[in-house]
């Protein structure tokens, strides 16, 4: 979907010298899209009856926010240590989804991050985020790489009692394996990188993002025209992941020459 020109804004991101300790600014990106023109619809199964289920129905919104934060959390420590935009040094091994990840020792870099997703965790709650981009800069600013998580919650949710989260650390786990080998299909970066997150919402996100306390504390920016988009990037998709609750793929948008 595209990004429209004029609209986005910037609430809270981040920026980060790769192998120097510089730590991010607070800068995230905010951009608007369209309103969805995609509807779900679903049931709730239980024993002898069949009743529709909302995502305000057991608060399913902050489930799935608190789902997908933690996952993203993981996530973003992941591409930074993989792509090497931050020393090795500072990352640990830890073990999340069952699987061994490398998450930052830093305090302060991890307190972004964690801010970060304070901040978007909102949107998430509401459904009103469509992507969360992980965007590699050189550096000259320009975008090498863009991890690109698109998120589909539908409003109407086809869930069993049985089926409650059910598999989705499962289907997370093979993101994070993904995540951990995608070095083998992706050119070596320049050095001097940097990283800065965007997040695209639905267009009516905006008239509510003022009213949320956590967005409030932070700054808002325009947009930058260069992080939002590349010029014929390769596309390489990751992982993509269907359940009851929540559809998501990955896929990484590579520039063609980055001039190692």
């Amino acid at each position: 979907m595209l990004v429209p020109r004029h609209r986005g804004q910037v609430f809270g991101g981040a920026q980060g010298h790769r192998g120097s300790g510089w730590l991010p600014e607070l800068t995230i990106l905010v951009i608007q899209e369209p309103e969805s023109k995609h509807s779900f619809c679903g049931y709730f199964q239980a024993p002898g009856k069949m009743t529709t289920l909302t995502r305000q129905d057991l608060n399913f919104g902050q489930v799935v926010a608190d789902v997908l934060s933690e996952f993203l959390e993981v996530a973003v420590h992941l591409i930074l240590y993989v792509r090497e935009v931050y020393p090795i040094g500072i990352f640990q091994k830890r073990k999340k989804y069952n699987v061994p990840v490398q998450m930052s020792c830093h305090p302060e870099l991890n307190q972004y991050i964690q801010d970060t997703l304070h901040c978007v965790k909102p949107l998430l709650e509401k459904n009103d985020v469509e992507k969360v981009v992980v965007v590699i800069l050189d550096k000259e600013h320009h975008p090498v790489e863009r991890f690109v998580f698109e998120i589909t919650q539908p409003p109407l949710l086809s869930i069993s009692s049985e089926s409650l989260l059910s598999h989705v650390e499962q289907l997370l786990r093979a993101f994070i394996l993904k995540i951990s080998v995608c070095d083998a299909v992706l050119d070596n970066n320049p050095p001097g990188c940097t990283f800065t997150v965007l997040v695209h919402t639905r267009e009516a996100a905006t008239r509510n993002m003022e009213k949320i306390q956590v967005i409030k504390d932070f700054p808002w920016i325009l947009a930058d025209e260069q992080d939002v988009h590349m010029h014929d990037p390769r596309l390489i998709p990751l992982k993509t992941m269907t359940s009851d609750i929540l559809k998501m793929q990955l896929y990484v948008e590579e520039r063609a020459h980055k001039g190692t």
